[in-house]
């Protein structure tokens, strides 16, 4: 999501979680390359992106392909550095930011090794949701691979807090993922209070959750514009919600603000390299939280996996 309602601070956590090792599939990666362009929100410079793809155990990895020949950024959690907004990578001049669209796409899609080649600081914008990147994969089709993919759970509740803002990843005995997200704005914000939740396979991603567009409020915008950000972006690209709502734009579901932040969990999530079991629960996050849970996980995962024979 480019725009977000929790401004960065230090977050608290509650400690004592072990993790284990709950399921198993194959990895899986592309058929083949695909090509997907357009404008860039933050630069507005056209942008050509290229999924590309990889070995096992590669995980995903942007290339700048604008830079030095290996201009390298492994999605992972040491490596951000900015979630103000939106998720960054990388140190200036390698680095890209506003990934969580495009992480979200291969996260939901159960696509774990990717090469993603770029000529800008960040990937297309298209309508502000992750359905064109959802497209053009599937049109790529899907090669399993020889190496596993484990998912996870914890022993006990892990929760990460920065002022009335929580996202908690509460543990199961079950495989897969169920996300929930309490947005609330307040009483006199013109987006209401609303919930989702969602079970996360690969068609329930597809169809509820992929084509949910970022959001922010009428003044937000012009507030970005005046920074710079934004100057080829219409109010129509994204759902800017003015007084009575949407400005030249309408609603795809009744509760896309609450299903992009589900989508914006699932991309910040997927720099754990690992697929996760459980319900993760959040109210009011945005992307500071979930890059402090995805790290405070691997952070739990490190003693695991070191643990453990490289093919087990």
């Amino acid at each position: 999501m480019l725009f977000g309602n929790v401004k960065a601070r230090r977050p608290r956590i509650k400690e004592g979680a072990t993790v284990k090792r709950l399921t198993q599939r194959p990895q899986r990666t592309i058929a083949r390359s695909v090509v997907i362009d357009g404008i860039g929100f933050i630069t507005g410079k056209h942008v050509h992106l290229r999924f590309v793809p990889a070995p096992a155990a590669t995980g995903v990895v942007f290339i700048r392909t604008d830079l030095a020949k290996d201009a390298h950024i492994p999605a992972r959690p040491h490596l951000v550095t900015g979630t103000q907004r939106r998720t960054t990578l990388g140190q200036a001049p390698l680095c890209v930011g506003l990934v969580e669209h495009v992480l979200a796409a291969l996260h939901g899609l159960h696509l774990d090794n990717c090469f993603i080649e770029l000529d800008a600081p960040e990937p297309p914008g298209l309508d502000g949701s992750a359905r064109g990147f959802v497209k053009a994969l599937l049109s790529a089709g899907v090669v399993p691979q020889a190496q596993p993919r484990h998912g996870w759970t914890t022993s006990r509740t892990v929760l990460v807090q920065a002022g009335d803002a929580t996202l908690a990843l509460h543990p199961t005995e079950r495989p897969g993922l169920r996300i929930s997200y309490l947005l609330d704005y307040g009483p006199r914000s013109p987006i209401v209070r609303q919930i989702y939740t969602e079970d996360i396979v690969a068609e329930s991603f597809i169809n509820n959750v992929a084509p949910s567009r970022t959001f922010l409020l009428e003044e937000e915008a012009q507030l970005l514009l005046a920074q710079g950000i934004g100057s080829k972006t219409k109010m129509s690209d994204l759902l800017v919600f003015g007084p009575r709502g949407p400005i030249d734009n309408v609603l795809r579901f009744g509760n896309e603000p609450a299903r992009h932040k589900v989508l914006d969990i699932l991309g910040d999530l997927s720099l754990l390299g690992h697929d996760l079991c459980g319900h993760l629960v959040a109210y009011r996050s945005g992307h500071p939280l979930n890059v402090e849970l995805a790290k405070t996980l691997s952070a739990r995962l490190a003693p695991e996996l070191r643990n453990q024979p490289a093919a087990a």
